[in-house]
């Protein structure tokens, strides 16, 4: 492979979906890094703050990708013309491609090889053609995680391990969090289909103050008025008030933290803190539940919205998470905090 200046070869790492995807392909991102490359990450621009936070990675571009993105912008020849004209520009040696089990390698990887990438890895169900240099086959059951870490290894970077983690300085917020033990309770979710209900959280809130815990609500800007109302007269209104790094920093010192499948449960993970996941179960928990720490699997996996990979509800009372109450969460905490700590990575289930 061509050595440019300073000897070092020019990796293209790929990971378009938001944030939680991008902290999910942190161990990918640290194996190739580990072979002293200059490692260049391609991330929507809602994954770009997670990009940062990133062990290994030297350059950051943005791609806000038609066939990936929820929210997806329109095809336009000129949007396409322009990213290829980019990726050619940027000389890489090669570009490792990740996605989720049910998302396309492939568009990517066309217009990688318009760009002149000499060399593409991904993994791939459907027939690539000569789209790809290495083809990944791998296990649908495989966490999010670990399926990263396959295809890197395909591509001949070997793994530095599948644990979570982020980039140790961290923003002071000495100002935020209490001088004693607090909980983070975040309630949001940018599919609503994966959110608790707010009255429950609030709840919680309440229930949790009164044995004795601070509780930080957090949120976005956006979700000022929900961590508002969940934060109530008990708990401490965050919405808004912290960068993505500024909320790794606050849930690398929480006792645990309470979050739905979102991506800060996976920032949680990332700088270590128990979980009690509050998992709709519309991907499969076994490959998006909190990863490489000990947690706790709160929600009816068997909901009718199983493996729906829905957004909004679509079942009358959003079953899945209405029936975790306040007593739940406050069990899961016991079992991770005052009882035995389960071995990292352990699911308890809490009745």
């Amino acid at each position: 492979m061509t050595a440019h200046a300073g000897g070092r070869r020019r990796v293209l790492v790929a990971r378009l979906d938001s944030v939680g995807d991008v902290l999910l392909a942190g161990p990918a991102v640290r194996a190739v890094a580990a072979a002293d490359v200059h490692l260049t990450f391609l991330a929507s621009t809602r994954g770009v703050a997670a990009a940062q936070l990133l062990p290994g990675v030297d350059r950051i571009q943005v791609l806000d990708a038609p066939w990936i993105l929820a929210d997806p912008p329109p095809v336009r020849r000129s949007g396409i013309a322009w990213t290829t004209l980019r990726l050619q520009q940027s000389r890489f040696d090669e570009a490792i491609v990740l996605t989720s089990y049910h998302q396309s390698t492939l568009p990517l990887a066309l217009l990688l090889r318009m760009a002149g990438v000499p060399r593409v890895v991904a993994a791939s169900e459907d027939y690539p053609g000569s789209l790809l240099d290495v083809r990944v086959r791998l296990d649908d059951d495989l966490h999010e995680a670990e399926r990263g870490v396959a295809v890197a290894e395909a591509a001949g970077f070997p793994s530095r391990g599948d644990r979570l983690a982020v980039r140790p300085d961290l923003p002071d917020v000495a100002a935020m969090r209490p001088d004693g033990p607090y909980l983070v309770l975040h309630p949001g979710s940018d599919a609503p289909a994966r959110r608790w209900p707010a009255v429950l959280a609030r709840s919680t809130v309440a229930l949790l103050a009164t044995q004795g815990w601070t509780v930080l609500v957090t949120g976005s800007a956006a979700e000022r008025e929900l961590t508002r109302y969940v934060a109530g007269e008990l708990g401490v209104d965050l919405g808004g008030r912290t960068s993505l790094a500024g909320l790794a920093a606050l849930l690398r010192e929480a006792a645990a933290v309470v979050v739905g499948n979102t991506g800060p449960a996976h920032l949680a993970a990332a700088v270590g803190t128990p979980v009690v996941s509050l998992f709709a179960p519309t991907v499969p928990a076994r490959r998006w539940r909190p990863h490489g720490v000990p947690h706790v699997l709160l929600g009816d996996q068997a909901s009718a919205c199983a493996g729906t990979r829905v957004r909004e509800c679509v079942t009358p009372g959003h079953p899945c998470l209405s029936s975790v109450g306040p007593s739940h969460v406050a069990a899961a905490l016991d079992v991770l905090l005052r009882g035995p700590r389960p071995q990292p990575g352990t699911v308890v289930e809490v009745a």
